[in-house]
């Protein structure tokens, strides 16, 4: 079977206009949120998110043609030209011409939809700005990509909420597996933190609301005192290759994606089953495509939102996938510092789960002060101070609203 190695990442993140930034904050435990600012929050019971922070994006891109893009696609466009330049693909028009897209978005541009609606009514429902499908439209990121680097291969958008950054990792990784693209840009991208976006979440009752004094110490997965999630924003961008092709244009090599899982609970439209066998399931696959057992998976990137039925949930199903090994698993939810990127959440967390095998760094769990055994949460989350250690094998998953389980193996390159 083809190997298929990752040789380029780029990101944009509460933490930081890039990976080296993003990653420095992760090892220090850092939070990157902070009080919501791209509109009134006066009247709005959540106050806080997970912003990118000064993001210039001519500077990734042609200033024209970012007047024409959503946020979600502005941050996709940087996090690929930030990956491309990894990998030494940047201009490489004999590879990229190739080359495929799998790109994960949860919802897409609703900034777009919201201010043009408003626009809308206001004029009476006679002017509508010509931009707005173009731009709101999910596909509209992988395309603007495609665009901007000669991309000519197949540009797919996987739409799986929550799971849709690492859903898109799995589909490249078969595609590339079985002979039909060498090179794929792999990821995803997400901006919802609108008023109606973010309002709409909270009707859920799914979002954090408590430490408006302090909205660093918000997001506080396996904490007995948890009050749900961050909503956040943000990109990430893995250049896949396939090992041969990438040995011989002389790559740097992070590290295999060796394996993927993937199910449905089939259970509830935003709850995950309290049995958890089926995002068992996820990572049973994902451990078996890799060819590793459980003893040998060391990290555990969680999804962890900071939710009760998802901490207490994905807790059930470790315990399930990995037998006795899961109580000598290291495990850490970064949301705890990045907060949730719907769409672009597991593609930010597959480049950190990427970073803490190469370096032998296990991410903390910030503001785990009062860990809810009592709920269930009774592993091992390395609170608030990460440790040294070798990581030969790790493990990232995420799950999404409508059952969605997607689970990646990254293994130190050999």
């Amino acid at each position: 079977m083809r190997r298929v190695v990752i040789t380029g990442l780029g990101a944009v993140t509460p933490l930081g206009n890039s990976v080296e930034e993003t990653w420095a904050g992760i090892k220090a435990g850092k939070s990157g949120i902070g009080p919501i600012t791209y509109y009134d929050t006066s009247v709005s019971a959540i106050k806080y998110g997970g912003q990118v922070k000064d993001f210039e994006a001519e500077k990734y891109m042609d200033a024209q043609a970012a007047r024409k893009m959503a946020r979600f696609t502005k941050y996709a466009v940087a996090a690929a030209k930030m990956a491309l330049d990894d990998a030494g693909l940047t201009g490489n028009a004999e590879v990229l011409d190739k080359a495929a897209i799998y790109l994960g978005v949860g919802i897409g541009g609703f900034e777009v939809t919201e201010n043009n609606c408003v626009k809308w009514y206001e004029s009476g429902k006679k002017r509508v700005n010509p931009m707005t499908i173009p731009q709101l439209i999910p596909n509209e990121a992988s395309g603007n990509i495609a665009i901007a680097f000669g991309v000519h291969g197949p540009c797919h958008t996987i739409a799986t909420a929550c799971s849709s950054g690492t859903d898109a990792l799995g589909d490249a990784l078969d595609l590339i597996r079985c002979g039909r693209r060498d090179v794929c840009i792999a990821g995803g991208t997400e901006s919802t933190i609108t008023g109606y976006c973010v309002d709409s979440f909270a009707a859920l009752q799914a979002l954090s609301r408590a430490r408006v004094d302090d909205p660093t110490k918000a997001c506080r997965p396996f904490d007995k005192d948890r009050d749900g999630f961050v909503m956040s924003e943000g990109s990430g961008i893995l250049i896949l290759e396939e090992y041969e092709h990438a040995k011989k244009r002389g790559a740097k090599i992070y590290a295999e994606l060796a394996g993927y899982g993937g199910s449905n609970d089939a259970y509830h439209l935003t709850a995950p089953n309290p049995d958890g066998v089926q995002g068992a399931a996820a990572m049973t696959e994902a451990m078996k495509d890799a060819g590793v057992s459980p003893d040998q998976v060391q990290y555990y990137n969680a999804h962890g939102t900071s939710t009760h039925k998802n901490d207490s949930g994905e807790t059930q199903m470790i315990k399930i996938a990995f037998g006795d090994a899961a109580k000598k698993l290291h495990i850490s939810s970064t949301k705890s510092m990045t907060g949730h990127m719907l769409g672009a959440t597991g593609a930010v967390e597959a480049i950190i789960t990427t970073k803490a095998v190469v370096e032998g760094f296990v991410p903390p769990t910030i503001n785990l002060d009062n860990q809810d055994y009592e709920g269930g949460c009774d592993l091992d989350y390395t609170p608030n101070k990460g440790i040294e250690m070798n990581i030969d094998c790790a493990m990232s998953a995420t799950l999404g609203f409508g059952g969605h389980n997607g689970v990646v193996v990254i293994k130190k390159i050999n």
